[in-house]
């Protein structure tokens, strides 16, 4: 089993930043993926994740304006969010994703972004 520990969540004005962060623990084996995926009433959503060989993937609504970075012993990751809009209020959940397909979400972390 991983356990998934997120924190970082807010209230933001538009243009704002915040930064999330993921710990996770237990079982950690291979990874194959760790990110972080939103949800805000439509389907959940991939907002970006670090792939296995250090590959990093983000939606086309972050490009730019998200990084996602992990630390040096790969057992959390951060999402830096700057410049956020209306839009990008969800609650976001972190994901991993072990060799073999295992995914383990974490409890989710709200953001709010409003004026």
């Amino acid at each position: 089993q991983v356990q998934l520990v997120e924190s970082g969540g807010g209230s933001v004005q538009p243009g704002g930043s915040l930064r999330l962060s993921c710990a996770a623990s237990g079982s950690l084996r291979s990874m194959d993926a760790m990110g972080w995926y939103r949800h805000s009433g439509k389907e959940r959503e991939l907002v970006a994740n670090i792939l296995v060989g250090g590959g990093k993937r983000y939606a086309d609504s972050v490009k730019g304006r998200f990084t996602i970075s992990r630390d040096s012993a790969g057992n959390t990751v951060y999402l830096q969010m700057n410049n956020l809009k209306p839009e990008d209020e969800a609650v976001y959940y972190c994901n991993y994703v072990s060799t073999g397909g295992a995914n383990y979400w974490g409890q989710g972390t709200q953001v709010t972004v409003s004026s």
